[in-house]
């Protein structure tokens, strides 16, 4: 189980945040939390998630597993500190519009998931508590801050946003075609040789639109989406809030 403090929080949590005591016993010279968490970061980026241990990191610090626990006394709390380190800190400045803004912040957001692919493999096990996942947050709120949405509304659109990030960031990463090669010129051969225009009209005239001749734009295809998403938000703004937009 985690060593847990006042907060209720893990020790290397509240570290993140500047509170409790560096440990006393034993750590070699020089290793730290940060230092930790940027090994299994550049792990991650080389290697995948799945080569992540602490057997590894250790390896990578040229240290040993046990002096790592005394910093981090599981992997889960690990994994929330590579989240953190890994998305930075949110972009700034922000757009003072709430729609710009929000796009500005739903963007980085992909770039982010979309740089270091591994970000969306590690499980959401609970809201945020680490200083960038915060900082993040707090960004996506301010930008909703003139809108006249009350609390509850605000919460809801961030969490429709970045739910939205973070799929389309997925399937961004798991659609790749190989070197040389495109997926949806291909997709569309198969479907002509598949499809007869009488059992599939709609999907027919859509092959034959010619929209599978070239790979997708992911960035287009996120703008497009995210869009559709920020139609929906404004359609709740208040009249004292769209008025204060202005």
């Amino acid at each position: 189980m985690a060593d847990q403090t006042s907060t209720g929080l893990p020790r290397s949590i509240e570290a993140a945040w500047g509170l409790g005591e560096r440990p006393s016993r034993g750590p070699k010279p020089g290793l730290t939390l940060d230092r930790i968490v940027a090994a299994a970061i550049t792990v991650a980026d080389t290697e995948g998630l799945d080569a992540l241990s602490m057997g590894r990191v250790a390896k990578e610090l040229g240290s040993s597993a046990m002096s790592l626990y005394r910093y981090v006394t599981a992997k889960d709390e690990l994994l929330a500190l590579m989240v953190d380190a890994g998305f930075g800190a949110p972009p700034e400045p922000m757009p003072e519009d709430w729609r710009a803004g929000l796009t500005c912040w739903a963007r980085a957001e992909f770039m982010a998931l979309i740089t270091r692919p591994w970000l969306v493999q590690v499980p959401i096990t609970g809201p945020p508590v680490t200083p960038n996942q915060l900082g993040w947050l707090e960004s996506g709120l301010k930008s909703l801050s003139r809108t006249g949405l009350d609390a509850g509304a605000k919460m809801s659109a961030i969490l429709l946003v970045t739910g939205y990030s973070r799929n389309a960031a997925t399937l961004a990463i798991q659609i790749v075609a190989p070197p040389g090669e495109q997926i949806m010129p291909d997709y569309a051969a198969v479907l002509r040789k598949l499809i007869d225009p009488d059992t599939f009209p709609e999907l027919t005239a859509v092959v034959d639109s010619g929209i599978f001749d070239a790979d997708d734009d992911h960035s287009a295809e996120f703008d497009f989406g995210l869009d559709r998403i920020l139609d929906g938000v404004a359609a709740l703004l208040p009249a004292k809030g769209e008025a204060a937009t202005e």
